[in-house]
């Protein structure tokens, strides 16, 4: 059994509150060509929170048809970026697949609904 890896730096419970992890639906997605890394840009529902856009390095697992009408999670009280010349309101979730340059999406595993905050 290995060890765990130790934190870089530890969090209150406090602090994680302070994040907004939202669930959205993608409603609209294109190839972000600009990107250095392939990445799509993504426009995702978040019901009474409106649609955000982000920029998600997922075309490795995911194609861009695919990913319309799929739920993600997302936080959605980051400041924007610009990416690649696209503004990225949202920071989709995922989980890197080590060794390769996939990431598989965090998502509800049933649909609720839109821009409910995940706890």
């Amino acid at each position: 059994m290995t060890e765990p890896a130790a934190s870089p730096t530890e969090s209150t419970a406090e602090d994680f509150f302070r994040t907004e992890i939202r669930a959205g639906r993608v409603v609209k997605t294109e190839p972000n060509t600009k990107a250095r890394v392939p990445a799509y840009k993504l426009w995702i529902d978040f019901g009474d929170h409106g649609v955000k856009q982000s920029s998600a390095q997922i075309t490795a697992r995911y194609s861009a048809e695919e990913l319309v009408g799929r739920m993600v999670a997302a936080v959605t009280n980051f400041p924007p970026r610009r990416i690649a010349g696209f503004k990225s309101e949202v920071l989709v979730l995922g989980v890197p697949v080590e060794g390769t340059d996939e990431v598989v999406l965090l998502a509800p595993d049933a649909d609720v609904p839109l821009g409910a905050r995940i706890a």
